[in-house]
């Protein structure tokens, strides 16, 4: 059976992707404040300022948003940008809030729709609003037609950041396309030496920085995958020239939303910088009928005048206590083992419970079985879809298994593929139109697989249906949620032709509800995020999960430039790396056991090495780099994260910090990737210790220099710094710095 989305449906989703998205609960409230008669609005919170206001044409406009000012302090009120020529009209040049596609608009509208008499003419004027405890929300209506826009802001007060999402809705007699929607618009007044940072990438060089002027034109990242993508992620930074890592002006955002989305920045005819960011318009149509509503995502946006070291820092903080799952004190991650480089698609209980022995033997606190257990799964061509468990392996179903792996001391984590069939499967030849297609077109596969249409009621309901069991049925404490290949061919049939396009945003909604809803059944079950790697980390899908895949790509020394990527926008809180084994598997790039832990320490850790192939010394390294991890995880997860020195730019060297939020523990990794001519390695200075505490140095591994000092204030060790020894090439270091 299909269903199309009913009003009611549309709305209830929607929010739950955009509104609840903003993970406005929480004890903090920011300060909103409204001058009436001045017409302006307000949101204040952490050090942060923001404003906007309406003009004398009922149209809201930006008005500040920077560094938080007094609350004397009065901002003038709206008035619409003066017109340069008959060619660069108000309409251009104007820092619109929400700009709807109408009155001469030719930069990037939020809401752009279409009337069934063929007019596509938007003009947006307020009608009201309400101020809360920590938001604002305005309502604005076309100037003739019922179409009726409610924008959100909320702050978080101590952060600053802000969350924006619009909701437009159809109180014509008829209906209306959405042909374009974005969450918010963000503009900055002109300023000669704007500079944009974002994210791009590929499978296996996911989360790479990239930097450039911003100047007169467009850029556009984005993904038209139905998913995140590896390629782009939905981040952006927009800086001075002058910012560097600690110090200058940095306004950052990044979108809610795990679907197919873009972020367009240009420069207007005035030199004035905008960013939209919301749903994907390529391909993009939302049908509403009368009385139906559509919500956008939502926009997180924050300010910090402490470089990118600082905005990082604000919205890792933002990210744990507001968006994760148990904000405003998320679980710290476990030490986990996963057996697919161990064992492949060649799992049985005998072979995973002799590695699960092993893994114990070091400290692993979950052990994750991965593809190969269920259906006739024996490589990447069948099976996929039949989530039942495979007799020939497991002739005891999973049971023995996991108590096994309970004994020993150990949680039992399992790998999914819910969204995806192979051809060759039962629940392909039973249900060939539930996958996402075009009535009489080719099925393009990837990995030997297609997408199931998650926006059908049908496929809904079998896999809450399918996954409710598995967890009722077992011990299970994690799923390893995997998403192996983008959309194609993205056709509903079975619902009007005028409506089929719904499927980019019914699909996330019903993501997002199948996974709360395992939430709400299985509260103490712990999801990854995992899409051939990082392909779907986003502020959408980690509000519902409780950790990402940052990468398939292992290799310690290419996990650093990534990881350095990672956290500009996410917090180390959800990054999963993994230890596997030399050479790896991807660059065949051999490097020691312990730099290879080195790498993996600086988020969630993981241990992914084949265990049958370590020698004796192996288990006793790995043993204590796991005991010691254990002992500083907490401050590398959830701490104040120091990019000391960056991997960026080829640079020979690395080192991070992670800072206790009490500053009474500092962790440091340190790494030279290549050396030549002897040439001497600089000290590395500290930054966030309390400078009047003293500091007690515990080396984890490495050497440092001889005549660094066992106890030391946090003033010298930010201002003499710390010397490590390090020689050659792939070398690490580590170092706790703790208050006794």
């Amino acid at each position: 059976m299909t269903e199309v989305n009913g009003a009611r449906r549309s709305v209830c989703i929607g929010l739950l992707g955009g509104l609840a998205g903003m993970a406005l609960g929480g004890a903090a409230k920011a300060r909103p404040t409204v001058d009436d008669q001045g017409k302006v609005f307000r949101l204040d919170g952490g050090k942060v300022t923001y404003a906007f206001g309406l003009n004398p044409q009922g149209q809201l406009q930006t008005l500040y948003w920077g560094s938080a000012l007094a609350a004397a302090d009065k901002l003038p009120g709206a008035a619409a940008f003066r017109e340069n020529s008959s060619n660069e009209t108000q309409s251009v040049v104007t820092p619109f809030e929400f700009p709807g596609f109408g009155g001469g608009l030719t930069v990037e509208p939020a809401l752009k729709v279409t009337f069934p008499d063929g007019v596509r003419d938007l003009a947006l004027r307020y009608v009201d609003h309400q101020a809360g405890e920590d938001r604002i929300v305005v309502r604005l209506k076309d100037v003739s037609r019922a179409v009726h826009v409610t924008l959100t802001y909320a702050m978080d007060e101590a952060t600053g950041i802000l969350s924006r999402s619009a909701t437009v809705e159809n109180r014509t007699n008829s209906w209306i396309q959405v042909d374009q929607l974005a969450a918010a618009s963000i503009n900055l007044p002109y300023q000669d030496d704007y500079q944009l940072q974002y994210l791009t990438g590929k499978w296996s060089g996911e989360f790479t920085l990239e930097t450039r002027a911003i100047t007169p034109g467009s850029t556009v990242i984005e993904s038209r995958k139905g998913v995140t993508s590896h390629q782009a992620n939905p981040w952006i930074a927009i800086s001075r020239a002058g910012t560097d890592e600690e110090a200058g002006p940095v306004w950052f955002g990044a979108l809610a939303w795990s679907g197919s989305w873009r972020i367009h920045v240009d420069m207007d005819a005035a030199g004035n910088v905008r960013a939209t960011a919301g749903y994907n318009p390529f391909d993009f149509s939302y049908r509403l009928k009368a009385g139906e509503s559509l919500a956008s995502p939502a926009f997180h946006s924050g300010y910090s005048d402490e470089g990118f070291g600082g905005a990082s820092r604000v919205f890792h903080r933002y990210q744990r206590t507001r968006i994760l799952p148990g904000a405003p004190t998320p679980r710290v991650r476990p030490v986990l083992y996963n057996s697919w480089e161990a064992t492949y698609f060649a799992v049985d209980e005998k072979t995973q419970g002799e590695i699960a022995e092993k893994a114990a033997g070091l400290g692993v606190e979950r052990f994750v079985m991965d593809d190969g257990w269920f259906g006739a799964r024996n490589d990447d061509r069948a099976g996929l879809g039949d989530w039942v468990v495979n007799r020939k392996k497991f002739p005891n179903g999973l049971a023995p298994l996991i108590r096994r792996v309970n004994d020993l001391g150990m949680e039992f984590g399992l790998w999914v593929e819910p969204e995806m069939v192979n051809p060759d499967s039962d629940l392909y030849r039973a249900h060939p139109d539930w996958i996402i297609h075009f009535t009489g077109r080719p099925r393009s596969e990837a990995r030997n697989q297609l997408v199931l249409n998650l926006a059908r009621k049908d496929v809904y309901e079998y896999l809450l249906k399918m996954l409710d069991t598995l967890l009722k049925d077992h011990n299970i404490a994690f799923l390893k949620w995997d998403h192996n290949r983008a959309w194609s061919e993205p056709g509903w049939p079975g619902v009007a032709p005028g409506e089929q396009q719904r499927l980019y945003v019914a699909y996330v909604d019903n993501l997002y509800k199948l996974l709360g809803e395992l939430r709400r059944r299985h509260p103490k079950v712990e999801i990854e995020s995992c899409a051939s790697g990082g392909g779907r980390v986003d502020l959408g899908i980690m509000r519902l999960t409780d950790q990402v895949w940052t990468s398939d790509n292992t290799d310690p020394f290419d996990r650093l430039m990534i990881q350095d990527g990672f956290t500009r926008a996410y917090t180390p809180a959800v990054m999963m790396a993994w230890v596997t084994d030399a050479p790896n598997f991807l660059n065949k790039r051999v490097t020691s056991l312990e730099y290879r832990f080195l790498s993996a320490m600086q988020g969630g850790l993981g241990i992914g090495a084949n265990l049958n192939h370590w020698k004796p010394e192996d288990f006793q390294k790995a043993k204590q780099l796991v005991a010691d991890y254990k002992t500083i995880r907490l401050t590398v997860q959830q701490g104040n994260l120091y990019r000391l020195v960056s991997p960026q730019k080829n640079s020979p060297r690395s080192a991070t910090l992670s800072v206790s939020p009490d500053a009474n523990q500092a962790v440091l990794f340190a790494f030279l990737h290549a050396s030549s001519r002897m040439e001497r390695q600089p000290r590395i200075q500290l930054r966030g210790l309390d400078p009047k505490k003293v500091y007690t140095l515990r080396t984890i591994s490495g050497t440092v220099a001889p005549e660094t000092p066992k106890q030391a204030s946090g003033a010298y060790w930010m201002g003499n710094g710390i010397g490590l020894m390090l020689w050659g090439d792939f070398a690490a270091g580590a170092v706790a710095f703790e208050v006794q």
